[in-house]
């Protein structure tokens, strides 16, 4: 568990900085046009949001709160990989240690 956490954390900071990065330093409206007129980037932009769905059902699964869930998703939604990497180092932090914990979150004791 404690690789998880490293790599979680090393992802989640990784991640945050270049999107600070690319957020001071491109334009993104006139970047994401262009990428979004290339098929490959419209191949890939669909991989990576049917893998934030993905991931956002497990999310929605472990947490009990409706409303947490659904400000989770959204900022999987736009914030992406990075706060996909926050919210598995969260996970693992909070679930210390215990794997079950850690898939089920809230619904373990089910």
């Amino acid at each position: 568990m404690k690789i998880g956490k490293v790599i979680s954390l090393i992802g989640a900071l990784g991640f945050g900085a270049l999107l600070v990065y690319g957020l001071a330093t491109g334009t993104f409206i006139s970047e994401g046009s262009i990428l979004s007129s290339l098929l490959w980037g419209q191949i890939s932009l669909i991989d990576v949001y049917i893998m934030f769905i993905i991931f956002s059902f497990w999310v929605i699964y472990r947490e009990k709160s409706v409303w947490r869930s659904i400000i989770w998703v959204i900022l999987i939604m736009i914030l992406g990989s990075f706060i996909t990497c926050l919210y598995i180092f969260i996970t693992f932090m909070t679930s210390k240690g215990d794997w079950k914990k850690f898939w089920l979150g809230n619904r373990k004791d089910n």
